[in-house]
């Protein structure tokens, strides 16, 4: 099915989208704070960008959308028909990137704690 929006449309659409202080993200901070725990958030002393840090505990929290994160299993991990190519790229390289901050992080002796968007 093609797009019903216009470029200019789908344009607008896609500025609007946030990578910083997301609705998940603060409902996630909100209840960590709410229950004692203090932390960091997209803490630029650390190598990628880490939604929640929880220094103390040596752990780390990422909020992943499930459409640009393409959460196995979610309604919302689709490929748009639209420019499929270029979305199965990006969410392909979204995916290595993932695996690979996570790993390493791991290897540095940091805990990860993935939560989905669709899980909140």
């Amino acid at each position: 099915m093609a797009d019903v929006l216009t470029e200019k449309q789908r344009h607008y659409n896609m500025s609007k989208i946030r990578s910083k202080n997301t609705k998940p993200e603060e409902v996630a901070r909100k209840y960590l704070f709410s229950k004692g725990f203090r932390y960091r958030k997209n803490d630029a002393r650390y190598p990628s960008k880490l939604d929640i840090v929880l220094p103390k505990y040596k752990t780390v929290i990422f909020i992943h959308g499930g459409f640009w994160h393409q959460h196995p299993g979610c309604k919302a991990a689709r490929i748009p028909d639209t420019n499929s190519e270029f979305w199965k790229s990006k969410f392909e390289k979204n995916i290595a990137r993932d695996v690979k901050e996570k790993r390493e992080l791991e290897e540095a002796g940091w805990k990860v704690i993935v939560l989905w968007e669709c899980e909140i």
